[in-house]
């Protein structure tokens, strides 16, 4: 990482950023995101039950953390699918700051799905698998970790995936909600705070808790692990608590150093000319049964827009 410094001084800063951060001089890195438009970008174009809104959210912070730590040009990509009342929570983050997340609520489960406390991950999806995808381009082969769903929350998850795939030592800490802002009108407002265990490049670098070798490494680990797990919601959501200096309570006694911060937005790479290109690859027989009042309509998972496309008098090309 570039431009390391030592945050002796709590400094302000702005929303839909992630700031990576080194703590004391062990091999403890973490990542902290606080997102304000860009939550608020992604939830207001759905209207999922407040429970699925929640886990919306997080999802968005946790990828914006796990993406904005990709060095080249390529995606990283979250997966849940389970059988509870959510099919499917996906999520994405591009290199440059590209984000988006969506859930798909199975038919008829609108209503389960809305009793659920918080973001509940073990009742909204129950049983199922979490998927970590790298994409790194189309010439490059992609990346990719699956293992059970575990965990009452998605942090919990997302530690276990780490323990199990990667055997990565982590800690998280989620939090979403709607917060009140000067002109009254209430948005949406997302946050987040990791840390791993994560030894240097050079030398003996086991994978693994076995990596935990040293005893000051073990207890500059736990003691990081113990702080993240003292961090609060609201110190996450808080706007005028500017996410540098939430760190400097943190760690300050352990030192902690900043590097350049990463920026995220909302944003998905979906357009006409794309879903024009699936839809010619369907056969005329196909293409009519998706027909109604004359055109063919689609809606983005992600972003809702809804592109629509009239057939030509010969039934298999588009008027776009």
């Amino acid at each position: 990482m570039a431009n390391a410094s030592p945050l002796t001084e709590p400094t302000e800063g702005a929303d839909d950023r992630v700031i990576p951060f080194k703590v004391g001089e062990a091999a403890v890195r973490g990542r902290i995101v606080r997102l304000g438009a860009a939550v608020d970008d992604i939830l207001q174009r759905h209207d999922f039950p407040l429970p699925v809104s929640n886990l919306v959210g997080e999802a968005a912070a946790l990828v914006a953390m796990l993406g904005s730590a990709l060095k080249f040009d390529g995606k990283l990509i979250l997966q849940t699918q389970g059988d509870g009342p959510l099919s499917t929570l996906v999520a994405d983050y591009s290199a440059g700051g590209g984000l988006r997340s969506t859930a798909m609520i199975r038919p008829g489960a609108e209503e389960t799905a809305a009793a659920a406390e918080g973001a509940e991950l073990h009742y909204l999806l129950r049983k199922g698998h979490m998927v970590m995808t790298i994409d790194q381009g189309p010439d490059m082969e992609r990346y990719q970790g699956v293992v059970p769903l575990e965990g009452k929350d998605l942090a919990t998850a997302t530690v276990n995936y780490f323990s199990q795939s990667e055997q990565i030592p982590t800690a998280i800490r989620l939090a979403v909600g709607r917060v009140q802002g000067p002109d009254g009108e209430e948005r949406w407002r997302a946050g987040g705070i990791m840390v791993q265990f994560v030894p240097g490049e050079g030398g003996d670098r086991e994978r693994g808790e076995a990596s935990l070798m040293a005893d000051d490494d073990s207890d500059a680990w736990n003691r990081a692990a113990t702080l993240l797990d003292t961090t609060q919601a609201d110190e996450l959501l808080d706007p005028t608590l500017a996410p540098e200096r939430l760190l400097y309570r943190l760690f300050r006694e352990d030192g902690v150093r900043i590097f350049d911060p990463v920026t995220a937005r909302a944003e998905c790479p979906c357009s006409k000319s794309r879903i024009a290109q699936v839809l010619a690859q369907y056969d005329r027989e196909t293409l009519g049964e998706m027909i109604e009042d004359g055109a063919i309509e689609v809606s983005c998972d992600f972003c809702r827009t809804v592109y629509r496309f009239a057939l030509d008098a010969d039934g298999q090309t588009f008027k776009e």
